[in-house]
């Protein structure tokens, strides 16, 4: 939905400056601050503990009061947790701190802060290292540092001493302002530390600005804090030809600026602990496998959820979204989910039905008629709860004290419905409250999903409001964002003023600007000032278990704001985007970066959001947003229609993007098996399966599903081909598997006209797809084939693949309940003979539900046309002795100019007539013609 903080851009520099001057009373410019503040700490004592660990004890060297004074004694805590994670947390060896809570995140507690200080070692040696299986610890004394190597090679991937270099100091800790620092080598890839629109690709851009702290601000704005809070980044390094990842990540939800250099890399944080965890890697795929082992695996979604759906914030009535229902089925474009912005509410009210343009018996007649055929419903919902005595959720909410504080009495903000209270999602009260509220309106409305909104949290106000008395408020005239609640600035505590201003908004503006007040009180009194990034994260988990409660289904969330392991419980789409090439260009960036965070299901709103695409562009989106995880066509209420079937050429390009999403659905549907059993992104970069070709470690206009299917899309006005970079190998386009690319590392101009997009299957593959449609229930009952991939021309390859099905409604995606299937796929190339087989592990689901392979089809053989010696499953069949037919086609070669090299003849063979049940193990073998 879209909202005030949309409107900040560029061109509302001035006025907001005005604003926030008003606000704080000005602001102080962190630039302008020293570059080092203080001497750092002294190591005073370290002792091994009983837990495997290290416990030390760090007392700071010179005070100074540049930020608040310096805290005197920290406690230091280092522990190798697992073989290829380390933990570095440092924090007040004397008073608790704040820091994520355990209930939110669970993970192992470090030892409580000691009284009295142990000396185990009085004179502790300059240098020392404490080794785990993967990574080695190493500190220096005074001034206190830490690094950390990798044992394989000696490899430094985090060393926080200066070394007397001027770009950082030593480290820093006072009660809010925090800052550590690190070398790094130039020849680092970095990605992540999110979320922010990052124009220059998804690689991390030396002296661009990081800010983390979740904030409602548009997408449009470039290198902005935005929706959400990752605190984590990959580090790729090519050293002699040979790959190594690992990931940083620093568990703190305070708000804080990351400053990356090129060489180094410098945390300035207002609040909270240092809690750092390395991930060894080396592999991307092990860091994101080891990240997410920490922090959560990535929810199980719903099959339907691969679908494609369909929003608009401006549905007036229940006729609208039944005549959008009805066109998608006349234009045949897939249509799986249909959803509602805050249309069907009564006032906008959460948890509430329109009885006018909603009336309930209507919408249940409509929501059986969907549901019959596999279609879905989703509504939004967004945390602030309408402040109205006769409204049953605010009663409720009242009666069991659920509600966010400021001075002992609840929050007053302003969001859609006027004015609201926000619920504390850190109450275990609010959260049973929540649950039964979900309950509740499912009942009145048999939802399948429910998308959580402004949850950042998003005020249309600041500071301490009051509702006016004597005028209505909203007055039901002009934009609904404009705050008309009484309301003074809060600056009298160092919460709401703090001493180190943040880059929030990418403006310094005050911390409290359009959210939550930070001196307000959650549960327990947690401030604001501490949680205010949890926010999302906490009422996404609180969802997710109202959800599950209902029926013991799968749920499936939508969340606007998320933090470290969100995933777990949540989809996340990029939020307010433009109907711009840009901004088509900057989704494929903020989607990737959300696969490295352990958020797979992710989206962008396809054909943006405000104002209107043109023709061209909705063309264009389509044919990215088709391969998006999650593929949502959303708009504005103030644009123009966009569904799909409003122009005949947008109609075009969907029936032959999503036709082929359709036909993927199990190809996808097995990437989010593996996402949840691994954390492996469904979307990622290149350089996730091409980690040692550097070319590839900035290449932000092409991606990857899975390992091996890559999408190449237009993503410029006018243009009809595209230049696309293919890894060296053999690459065989999916809409056309004659055309095949042999690459040694090198770009290929492709031609794509207006309904064209490119998508190249790569060798040593094997990929299920099935016959597609225009809902996922039916697509999924189609008959499988199989695409099987060789180099092109060779005489010996090898081929792997995997399929997962299950029940997607059960709430866990995992084998040995009964209700699913594993199969593991290869097939290999030996001197012209050929073998496809199959591994099924627990086959009963597939084969109650009769799945079936019809036909297999092997890409790149080498030979003649000719084959022989045909053999199912170790019996030889004769020449037309059954409906088994072998048919071969050679392959075209797209011929780069600049490369006259003879192409090896390539050939396609496609064997039909197939009839291998899924659920039980098959051998197919025959020989190619000389």
């Amino acid at each position: 939905m879209f909202s005030p903080n949309s409107l900040l851009s560029l061109n509302s520099l001035y006025f907001l400056l005005v604003l926030v001057s008003c606000f704080s009373g000005g602001y102080s410019s962190s630039s302008s601050a020293p570059t080092k503040i203080g001497k750092g700490y002294r190591l005073i004592s370290i002792e091994e503990t009983p837990d495997g660990g290290f416990l030390g004890h760090l007392q700071v060297k010179q005070k100074n009061k540049i930020y608040g004074p310096d805290i005197p004694l920290l406690q230091l805590y280092i522990k190798h947790d697992t073989q290829d994670r380390l933990r570095v947390y440092i924090t007040d060896a004397e008073k608790q701190r704040w820091e994520v809570p355990y209930s939110l995140l669970p993970r192992e507690q470090p030892p409580a802060s000691k009284q009295k200080i142990g000396r185990s070692r009085k004179n502790p040696i300059a240098v020392s290292e404490l080794a785990g299986p993967e990574l080695i610890f190493s500190y220096r004394v005074d001034p206190f540092s830490f690094a950390v190597k990798r044992k394989s090679n000696g490899q430094t991937l985090f060393n926080s001493s200066s070394g007397g270099s001027d770009s950082f100091g030593e480290m820093v800790f006072k009660d809010q302002y925090l800052e550590i620092s690190t070398q790094l080598p130039k020849d680092a890839s970095l990605y992540g530390l999110g979320e922010n629109t990052q124009p220059h690709g998804i690689k991390l851009y030396p002296n661009d600005p990081y800010t983390l702290y979740t904030t409602d601000v548009s997408a449009i704005n470039l290198n902005t804090d935005l929706y959400g809070s990752h605190p984590v980044y990959m580090d790729l390094r090519n050293v002699g030809g040979e790959p190594f990842a690992h990931a940083v990540l620093l568990l703190n939800s305070n708000g804080m600026d990351v400053f990356y250099t090129g060489n180094s890399l410098t945390y300035k944080i207002i609040g909270g602990v240092f809690d750092f965890y390395f991930f060894a890697g080396p592999t991307p795929l092990g860091v994101v496998d080891q990240y997410t082992s920490f922090i959560g695996r990535p929810a199980p979604m719903p099959y339907w959820s691969l679908g494609f759906h369909q929003c608009r914030w401006g549905y007036h009535n229940l006729s609208v979204v039944e005549d959008v229902v009805e066109n998608y089925k006349k234009a045949k474009i897939p249509l799986d989910v249909i959803w509602n912005d805050d249309d069907h509410m009564d006032g906008h009210k959460d948890f509430t039905l329109n009885p006018i343009n909603y009336p309930r018996p209507k919408l249940l007649a409509f929501l059986d008629k969907i549901h019959s055929i596999g279609m879905k419903y989703i509504v939004i919902n967004d945390p602030g709860i309408g402040v109205n005595s006769s409204y049953g959720v605010y009663q409720r909410a009242i009666a069991n004290d659920v509600f966010i504080k400021y001075e002992g009495e609840p929050y007053l903000a302003q969001v859609w419905p006027g004015a609201v209270h926000f619920p504390d999602f850190l109450n275990p009260k609010t959260v049973a409250w929540w649950g039964d509220e979900i309950r509740r309106f499912h009942e009145l409305v048999p939802i399948d999903g429910l998308w959580i909104d402004m949850n950042e949290a998003s005020n249309f106000c600041s500071g301490k409001c009051t509702i006016p008395k004597g005028k209505q408020c909203p007055s039901g005239s002009g934009p609904g964002w404009i705050c008309c609640l009484d309301c003074k600035n809060i600056t009298k505590t160092r919460w709401d003023d703090p001493p180190y201003k943040i880059n929030a908004s990418g403006l310094q503006v005050p911390i409290g600007f359009k959210t939550i007040a930070t001196s307000a009180v959650h549960f327990n009194g947690v401030l604001e000032y501490d949680a205010h990034s949890l926010y999302g994260f906490s009422q996404s988990i609180a969802t997710h278990k109202g959800l599950q409660g209902l029926e013991g289904k799968r749920p499936f969330i939508l969340s606007r704001s998320t933090y470290v392991g969100s995933g777990k419980y949540a989809a996340h789409w990029t939020g307010d985007n433009k109907g711009t090439w840009e901004d088509l260009k900057y989704s494929i960036t903020t989607v990737l970066n959300f696969g490295l965070f352990g958020v797979t299901m992710v989206g962008a709103d396809i054909c943006g959001f405000y104002p209107a695409p043109t023709e061209e562009l909705c063309n264009r989106w389509i044919e990215v947003g088709a391969f998006y995880p999650f593929s949502r066509d959303h708009a504005n209420f103030y644009s123009p229609r966009q569904e799909l079937y409003q122009w005949k050429s947008v109609t075009k390009s969907a029936q032959n993007a999503l036709g082929m999403r359709y036909k993927l659905l199990p190809y996808l549907y097995t990437l989010t098996y593996l996402a949840h059993i691994s954390g492996a992104p469904i979307a990622r970069p290149l350089f996730f399966s091409f980690p040692a070709y550097k070319e590839c470690y900035g290449l932000s206009t092409q991606f990857l599903l899975g390992n091996s299917l890559m999408v190449s899309p237009v993503l410029e006005q006018g243009k009809t081909e595209v230049k696309a970079l293919f890894p060296p190998g053999s690459w065989y386009s999916v809409f056309d598997m004659t055309q095949t690319i042999v690459s040694k590392g090198q770009y290929f101009t492709l031609d794509a006209p207006l309904h064209v997009v490119n998508v190249h299957l790569y060798q040593n593959t094997i990929l299920p797809m099935q016959q597609g449609g225009v809902i996922s229930k039916e697509a999924r009952m189609t008959p499988f084939t199989l695409i099987v991939t060789f180099p092109s021309g060779a005489s010996e390859g090898q081929a792997k693949g995997n399929l997962y099905l299950d029940n997607d409604e059960l709430p866990k995606m995992k084998l040995g309940n009964g209700y699913s299937t594993y199969v593991e796929l290869y097939a290999t190339l030996n001197r012209g003979s050929v073998k496809v087989w199959s591994e099924v592990q627990e086959g009963k689901f597939a084969l109650d539900k009769g799945w079936i392979i019809e036909k297999v089809t092997v890409l790149g053989l080498g030979g003649s046309g000719d084959t022989s010696a045909l053999e199912i499953n170790g019996s030889p069949v004769a020449p037309g002795a059954s409906n088994i037919e072998l048919n071969s086609l050679e392959q075209k070669h797209l011929q780069d100019l600049e490369d006259g090299e003879h192409k090896k003849k390539s050939l396609m063979v496609e064997v039909t007539g197939l009839d291998f049940p899924v659920g039980k193990n098959f051998a197919m073998s025959w020989k190619m013609g000389v």
